[in-house]
């Protein structure tokens, strides 16, 4: 391969990594990439409620209150599991790395319970939302450090019938 050639690919790869990158804002909803950036998401969708919303609320160490940034978010979610009568959601607790599975399972599931109750107490049916929880079994970012840790304790809320 000449330097041309070579010059030519690696070009080449970084305009397609370019083109994939996205960030998270404060409320751990993607900005650019994904669905949004090809045109307008289907309204009623996960899409939807990640972009337009935000479908996640975030915890301190082993806590499972709601900070006050986590219940303007899971306001926002009520308004527009309001607007779209006929979605059904499953609320995901999730741990950081830290601590045993059962401990985890079991702060997760008390994270889950907590966005589930407030979503209840702004109008909408328990029936329409489902919990569940992962522990620290399916972290949101890979590391050990204060910065992944942070963003792996949360609550996902996700529609299940789109």
């Amino acid at each position: 391969m000449n330097l041309f050639t070579k010059s030519l690919a690696v070009l080449s790869a970084v305009f397609l990594l370019s083109a994939c990158e996205s960030t998270m804002n404060k409320n751990g909803t993607a900005n650019g990439g994904g669905n949004g950036a090809n045109g307008p998401v289907t309204p009623g969708t996960q899409s939807d409620l990640a972009q337009n919303v935000g479908d996640r609320v975030f915890f301190e160490l082993n806590e499972s209150t709601l900070s006050a940034e986590a219940q303007h978010t899971l306001e926002r979610q009520a308004a527009w599991l309001k607007q779209y009568g006929n979605v059904s959601v499953t609320v995901e607790g999730h741990c950081d790395e830290r601590g045993t599975r059962e401990y985890n399972l079991a702060l997760g599931e008390r994270r889950a319970t907590a966005a589930k109750k407030y979503l209840v107490g702004l109008g909408i049916p328990a029936g329409r939302i489902s919990t569940i929880s992962y522990g620290k079994e399916r972290p949101a970012v890979v590391g050990s450090d204060e910065s992944a840790w942070s963003q792996n304790r949360r609550a996902v809320t996700v529609v299940t019938n789109q």
